[in-house]
Formats: C-alpha cells, structure tokens, sequence
C-alpha cells in the first residue's frame, strides 16, 4: 500500500498538470461561444469531462489513503458508471458486464472515494469468480424502502435506501464458509489474486455510514452482493454546475510562476481577461532574480510548488526575506505534505489544488488581494 501510494503520488501530480490546461481552455470556450451553439454543448462536456477526472484522481489518492476522506451527499450513478466504464476496460472480452441504474436514485452521505472502493471491489470479485470460465457481471441500483425487516428476514432500520447490487455467474460461495468472507485476511483466492481484506473493508464501510450489506450465493451458479445505504431525508447533489458564473476581477499586478508552459499561458491568458497586469516566469530562479529588481512592482505573486531547482515553497521563503508581506498563493498537483494549514504556517495566503478551476482561481485570487490590502490599511 505504501508503494501504491507514491505511485498514486505522482501519477496525480502529474496528470493534475496535464489536466489544468484541458479545464482552463474548456472553461474559456464556454465562455466565448455562443450560448445556444453545438459548440458550447460540446466545450460543456470537455469541462465536465475534465472535472470527472480531477475527482478519478482524488479517488486513486483517497483508495491509496493520501487524501482527507469527506462525507458529503453523493449521486451513485456517476460513480457506479465511472467504475463500470474502467473495470471493462481491463477485463477480457469472455466477461460481460450490465448495468441496471436507475437514475431517479437519489443521493446518499458517504466519502465517494469510499463508494468507489465498495464499488470496485465487488466488481472485481465477481470477476475473480468467473476469470477462468467467462460469464456475466450485473451491476444494478434503485431505491428500496424498508419496512423492518432486511433480507431473509434480517433487521434493518426502517426508511429509505439505495440498493447496490452486483450479481456474478460466477462459482459461488461454499455455504460451510460464507458466514466468513467478512472476516479480514480471510480468501478462497489462490496466492498472488487477493488479501482477504476487500470485503472486510466494504463491510467497514457499508456499516459505518449506517447501511448494511447482504450476500446471496449458490456453489455452481454465482453469487449476488446487495449493498443498502441509507438515504438522508434532505440531500443534495455534488453534480457539476455546467454553467460559467461571473468572476470578480481587478487591476492588480500578478507575478505568476509555473515550470508547465500550457499552465502559464492559460493562466495568463484568464487572468489578463479579468483585468490583472500578469507578468510570468518558467522557473522560481527567474522569478526570484526578476522580483529582486523590483520587489514593490508586484501586488501578488502565484506560484507553482513542485518545480525543478527550487521549489515553490523555497521561493516562498526568498521572496518573503526581500519583502515579508507580499502575498503569495501556491498551486500543486499533489503535495503529501503541504495542506492549507501548512501553507499559511510558511506565509502563504492560500494554497490552490490544481486543476484548478477559473471560479477557483478568481475567488481566492480576489480575496487574498483583498485580504493584503485590509492588512496594510490597518
């Protein structure tokens, strides 16, 4: 898990990079096309598309435990797809998997990297149950009302639930040892294909957040996993919003710093649209020596944290020694160390998680401005 982690490290900072300039392009042409065009429909998707990655990524920190865990009300049948679509794509061709999801099914408080993990893991054991003969997987969702009394005559709280369902026809479980597959560390899997702890963790999971989970299995003709999680009386939906909001702007002059040429230009390109006087720099060395020069010209300074030769932090602390109350913002990829609260413990106003998005940008770019000058005045 430790080596999982560094890799999911660096596979996010890197691909957070990537993804920075795909939002920041997406997000300009939504703003410049017509309203009522093909093409904003088109641009609205690439945005779309382009979040639905930041969160995959934030999924592979979270399973891999470098990311904070958050429950907030979540829609199923994004993610339930997103897992489908991915476990297809790994899967040979002799294992067929269905999808029946009701999207009326309304929204439930769980970490969603947490249903992901449910998700994924029951998928892949169902896969595990037919690798050798081929067969089919069914994942289906809908909401269940329950009265009292669970399955097979189980007790559950009574109310609202969405049902998660994935059904194999796979080899099914040996009735002497179902009462044990929640067991940790407990495997029917040859060595090498599992370690026992993927149905644990869903149990931990399934009953922390208030549901239950339930399997049903017969040796020879595969397995079913119904998984019950509780539907809040009140609750949202973490969809979103396609449409671009307005964006405070101002006049200031911005010192921006990034190593990832596409990241400057957009960046550039959207705060230069919102009035700011930008000037941008490929590396911290370059930034620093520039600064030095003129250390009063600039009202704000915005610089990326992982960057060859000196890091973002590292000219944090130059720029702070020139001149302590320049306001500076840091943007990363991935930082396993740097939180907010880290960020302001170097002297930093704020610390912005790439990709980042325009609203993002703008919001704490005026506020941190807005911030210094409230600290000066007084």
């Amino acid at each position: 898990m430790e080596a999982i982690g560094t890799l999911a490290g660096g596979i996010a900072h890197d691909f957070n990079n990537i993804l920075q300039p795909m939002l920041g392009y997406s997000e300009m042409l939504c703003q410049r096309l017509p309203a009522d065009g093909s093409e904003q429909r088109y641009a609205e998707r690439l945005r779309t598309a382009a979040l639905r990655a930041k969160e995959l990524v934030g999924h592979i920190l979270a399973f891999s435990r470098q990311a904070d865990h958050k429950v907030i009300s979540v829609r199923l049948q994004a993610i339930l797809k997103e897992v489908v679509q991915l476990c297809r794509s790994t899967m040979p061709s002799n294992i067929a998997i269905q999808t029946e999801i009701d999207n009326e099914c309304p929204p439930v408080l769980i970490d969603p990297s947490h249903l992901h993990q449910v998700a994924m893991n029951l998928v892949i054991n169902g896969f595990h149950a037919m690798e050798t003969t081929g067969g089919e997987i069914v994942v289906r969702l809908r909401e269940e009302v329950v009265a009292g009394n669970g399955p097979n005559g189980t007790t559950m709280a009574p109310g609202r639930y969405a049902l998660l369902s994935v059904a194999d026809t796979g080899c099914g479980i040996d009735p002497a040892i179902i009462d044990k597959i929640f067991d940790p560390y407990f495997t029917t899997k040859e060595q090498g294909k599992g370690t026992g702890l993927g149905l644990a963790l869903v149990h931990g999971i399934v009953t922390e957040c208030g549901g239950d989970i339930h399997i049903m299995s017969e040796v020879g003709r595969g397995t079913t996993v119904r998984v019950y999680l509780p539907v809040p009386e009140v609750a949202g939906t973490t969809d979103a919003a396609t449409s671009i909001p307005q964006f405070p702007g101002g006049s200031e002059r911005v010192l921006l710093v990034d190593d990832e040429q596409m990241i400057v230009d957009i960046s550039t390109l959207f705060l230069t649209e919102l009035g700011y006087r930008v000037t941008a720099c490929l590396n911290g060395a370059e930034a620093l020596a520039l600064f030095r020069t003129a250390a009063d010209r600039f009202d704000l300074v915005i610089t990326d944290m992982m960057m060859p030769r000196m890091t973002g932090e590292q000219l944090a602390h130059e720029l702070f020694s020139i001149r302590p109350d320049v306001p500076v913002i840091l943007c990363s990829g991935f930082s396993e160390r740097m939180g907010q609260d880290q960020a302001r413990a170097i002297g930093a106003r704020a610390l912005l998680m790439k990709p980042i998005t325009f609203e993002e940008m703008a919001r704490t770019v005026r506020m941190v401005l807005d911030e210094a000058k409230g600290t000066r005045e007084t």
